[in-house]
């Protein structure tokens, strides 16, 4: 047993038990994928925290209470963690890497990193993987992917593909890309969702991360509520008052709360979130 399995702060097996994940516990490329997809249709993006004006304690203590023995679910760097703390129990090299996202963004660089996600280095693969269970939108990762250029992956149903960019520094730069469906078959184009370097990053580095945006008024996550969840058959959505459903046939149904009662419905049954104390989300 590893020495974050033993840790009091951390508990592998709630953890497991919490995203209903029952495979062996060994360091291959058949585990990664099943924790991190597992992960993924389990625990919920959310941000409310943020929203009630502060940034979420990192602390595997206060993670393993809010999101395992808890209802609730959290941002990327809560998110990450946690599979980072699992995949390193098991016996996975992992390295924190830190990213731009670009999505809506005219150039990488006129964002800072903020996203948070993870190298890992599966024994006996030639190559490291790129794995993310904490980034909030509908085309996220749900299974990792090699970190190599020119291929295509699909898997649970989304296409993605690492893309490297024009870079003037010493270390080349990526960009992960997910394939948006077009009117018919076989169309659609690619998207960015975010660009980031192999330089590894410490947890001194996302507590900065963190409190920037969990608490910094320009955030786009302290001005209003931002849930996601994901299911095996549909992918869920709150920004503000606007709840949209996407089923995995593509239909999309979108809905405006306009009640406190409604919303807190919502956020509870069909995102299994427990609205903190204190909070309105409709403001």
């Amino acid at each position: 047993m590893s020495e974050t399995e033993q840790t009091p702060t951390y508990d592998l097996d709630a953890y497991l038990d919490r995203i209903g994940w029952k495979g062996e516990r060994r360091a291959d490329l058949e585990t990664l994928r099943g924790v991190h997809l597992a992960h993924a249709l389990s625990l919920p993006f959310e941000n409310l925290d943020p929203v009630l004006g502060r940034a979420p304690s990192l602390a595997p203590a206060d993670l393993m209470a809010k999101m395992i023995h808890g209802r609730r679910g959290g941002y990327c760097y809560e998110h990450n963690t946690l599979l980072r703390l699992a995949l390193e129990a098991f016996g996975f090299r992992v390295t924190p890497l830190a990213a731009r996202v670009v999505v809506g963004a005219a150039t990488p660089e006129s964002r800072p990193r903020t996203h948070a996600m993870l190298r890992v280095e599966v024994p006996g693969e030639p190559l490291p993987y790129l794995a993310d269970v904490g980034f909030g939108a509908p085309g996220a990762l749900l299974l990792p992917v090699p970190l190599v250029t020119g291929t295509e992956f699909e898997g649970a149903g989304r296409r993605h593909r690492l893309v490297r960019l024009p870079h003037d520094g010493p270390l080349e730069l990526w960009e992960l890309q997910v394939h948006e469906a077009g009117g018919g078959a076989g169309e659609g184009d690619w998207a960015g969702q975010y660009a980031f370097t192999l330089e590894p990053f410490a947890a001194s580095d996302f507590e900065v991360f963190n409190w920037f945006v969990g608490t910094h008024p320009r955030s786009p996550f302290t001005s209003r509520p931002y849930l996601q969840r994901t299911t095996a058959d549909r992918h869920l959505a709150l920004d503000g008052a606007r709840f949209t459903e996407t089923r995995a046939d593509g239909t999309v149904t979108e809905h405006t709360l306009t009640e406190e009662a409604e919303a807190r419905r919502v956020v509870t049954e069909e995102f299994g979130i427990e609205v903190p104390e204190g909070l309105r989300l409709l403001g």
